[in-house]
C-alpha cells in the first residue's frame, strides 16, 4: 500500500513539474526547464524507495555491470565492417536496378 501511494506522489509530481512548465510560460526558459526537470528529478527520488523502483535500480546496476565486459571493436575493425556494409548496399543496390530493368524490358515487350 505504502509502495502505491509513493508511485501516485510520483506521478502527481511528474504531473506538477510539467503543469509548472506550462504555468512559468512567460518566463525565462531556464526556469521552465528547471521546474520541468524538478519534478522529473523527485519523481524519480520518490519512485526510487518503492519496491519497483529498487528493482529498476538494481536492473540498471547490472547492465552497468554488463557494459563494462563489452569488448568493443577497434577504430580499424570498425572502418572494415563499414566498408563492408557500404559495399553490401551498393551490390544489392544494382541487382535490384538489373532486376527492374529486365522486368521493364520484359513488360514493354509483352504489352508493347
Amino acid at each position: 500500500m505504502a509502495d502505491k501511494l509513493k508511485l501516485a506522489l510520483a506521478v502527481l509530481l511528474v504531473l506538477g513539474g510539467i503543469g509548472g512548465f506550462y504555468y512559468f510560460g512567460g518566463k525565462p526558459e531556464i526556469v521552465q526547464w528547471g521546474v520541468l526537470l524538478a519534478g522529473f528529478a523527485a519523481a524519480a527520488l520518490v519512485a526510487g524507495f518503492t519496491a519497483p523502483g529498487r528493482a529498476v535500480w538494481e536492473f540498471a546496476k547490472g547492465s552497468r555491470v554488463e557494459l563494462r565486459k563489452v569488448v568493443w571493436p577497434t577504430r580499424k575493425e570498425t572502418m572494415q565492417m563499414t566498408l563492408v556494409v557500404f559495399a553490401m548496399v551498393v551490390l544489392i543496390a544494382m541487382f535490384i536496378w538489373v532486376l527492374d530493368w529486365v522486368l521493364h524490358k520484359t513488360l514493354t515487350v509483352i504489352t508493347g
